[in-house]
């Protein structure tokens, strides 16, 4: 049996260092964001996603989204925009507040 020497420490990794997402529009345009968070909320699962903008002059630019994490028609998984008001305001709420006790 062979050891194979690991040339990179675990525990290097920055705490702020996010994944990053390719997201395409129905216009067939790819977008980038940051994944800051995955929230679990009454059995669905949710991305807090930022956009990484080349455009500084964007209004939204600093905004950060929530989406959906669901199933498209062949089973495989698709991040859909929240529609119900309530729901987005319950996801938006709990990752305030998640956000707020990391802080604290």
């Amino acid at each position: 049996m062979t050891e194979h020497p690991h040339d990179h420490d675990h525990d290097e990794h920055d705490a702020e260092e996010f994944d990053t997402v390719v997201l395409t529009d129905d216009e067939g345009k790819d977008h980038e964001f940051l994944h800051l968070d995955t929230l679990e909320l009454e059995g669905s699962t949710y991305f807090v996603l930022m956009p990484i903008s080349e455009d500084e002059s964007e209004e939204d630019a600093d905004e950060a989204i929530i989406l959906k994490l669901g199933k498209d028609a062949e089973g495989g998984e698709m991040l859909l925009d929240i529609e119900d008001d309530e729901e987005w305001e319950k996801v938006a709420d709990a990752w305030e507040n998640m956000v707020e006790s990391e802080e604290e």
